[in-house]
């Protein structure tokens, strides 16, 4: 026992030296990081020395996690932020100005629709929609003034394949910056930068993490010049993500490719049987030779659908309800990419601010689901499906 008591103990103490590391990732919660001189915090935010100074303006965590994120998508210098929309206000907000045009898709992720509707024009920013699918009607939205064009590869949630390469084409031409989505496809689906994207952003709480417990987004710009702004930006506004959201993103990410393998083929096979099913109006999976989109998901994707399947079935809100009621070990939440199989209705979570006639024109009814596949035993999932589908259509 030590005989003189210490004169403090606030002071912080330094961490215990070993001849071993750890396997696992260190969690590295603190906010600011103390340098031993003004000299050396000079050097560090002049770039001749690594370093943090404040979370805010990044964390080790992080980091890691970006740099595995950037293996995957074939990137450099990718970021992370608190959330997939932060990750794409910290695009918009970091690289338009007013007076700028953006096109984008006119199936997104409900909250993208809602930024580009809703909360661009605040900063004098137009925004327009248009069919993905068809690079002719993108030709024919571009304005002079069309600064950047907003595209997710397969639509959330019709599940229709976007005209990449038409699009990428248009883009060029045009001097636009191309920004693609790759959260439904990931990296394991789709490479984004082969297909002539400037900007990749993701919401890693989806498939990357795979858990449903971190709220993450990434970005990744081939160039640097798009990279600054959109960090800074980041920084100003506080998009700062949690490390310990980093740290339980980063260990989900490790089996990653296992879960999105199994998932996929648990989709391919749930909608085949789906297809079959009495009562169902129709199914949505891309490369089912059924999907509008098949000949170009072949061409783009290959042979990988992704973990995603939509479907129809008809009696409106009853049916639905009596649906997601006869499911109860299914989830039914807004979300997608958990490692359990969830449930979502677009037309009550991630579409439900257009109105029931813009939601038609789109494709989305009462009796329109989307699946987020899990890795759960097929056969139990296909048998779930179809007695929920039963219960609910009489079938």
């Amino acid at each position: 026992m030590t005989k003189t008591p210490p004169k403090t103990i606030v002071r912080r103490t330094p961490w215990p030296e070993s001849s071993t590391r750890a396997i696992g990732t260190p969690l590295q919660p603190s906010v600011v990081y103390a340098a031993e001189s003004p000299d050396a915090l000079d050097d560090m935010y002049e770039g001749r020395a690594p370093g943090y100074a404040y979370a805010r303006e990044g964390h080790p965590n992080a980091d890691v996690l970006a740099r595995k994120i950037d293996a995957l998508e074939g990137a450099t210098g990718g970021l992370v932020f608190g959330s997939g929309m932060a990750a794409v206000t910290a695009v918009m907000q970091g690289l338009l100005r007013s007076g700028d045009h953006v096109l984008a898709g006119n199936q997104l992720y409900g909250r993208s629709m809602r930024m580009l509707s809703e909360e661009l024009p605040k900063w004098g920013v137009e925004a327009d929609l248009a069919d993905p699918t068809d690079a002719a009607r993108f030709a024919q939205a571009i304005k002079p003034n069309t600064k950047l064009i907003l595209l997710e590869v397969v639509s959330n949630p019709t599940l229709r394949v976007s005209d990449v390469t038409g699009i990428a084409a248009l883009a060029r031409k045009h001097g636009c910056i191309l920004v693609i989505d790759n959260t439904f496809t990931t990296p394991r689906g789709f490479q984004p930068f082969q297909h002539g994207a400037d900007i990749v952003i993701h919401s890693v709480t989806k498939l990357l993490a795979g858990h449903s417990d971190a709220t993450l987004g990434y970005v990744a710009c081939s160039d640097a010049a798009h990279r600054d702004p959109i960090y800074a930006t980041a920084v100003t506004l506080g998009l700062t993500a949690s490390p310990f959201d980093c740290w339980l993103a980063e260990r989900g990410l490790y089996s990653f490719e296992l879960r999105y393998d199994r998932a996929e083929a648990n989709a391919r096979a749930l909608a085949d049987a789906l297809a079959e099913t009495p009562g169902v109006a129709r199914v949505l999976y891309p490369t089912r030779p059924d999907h509008p989109d098949h000949n170009r998901a072949a061409s783009l994707l290959g042979a990988r659908g992704g973990n995603m399947v939509s479907f129809e079935i008809g009696g409106g809100r009853a049916a639905a309800n009596a649906l997601v009621r006869a499911a109860p070990d299914i989830a039914f939440a807004p979300t997608l990419g958990d490692i359990g199989t969830t449930l979502s209705h677009p037309a009550t979570s991630s579409h439900r601010a257009l109105t029931p006639q813009a939601r038609a024109e789109l494709g989305m009814s009462e009796g329109f689901f989307r699946v987020s596949v899990g890795v759960e035993d097929v056969d139990m999932l296909i048998g779930e499906f179809r007695a929920a589908i039963a219960a609910a259509t009489g079938a």
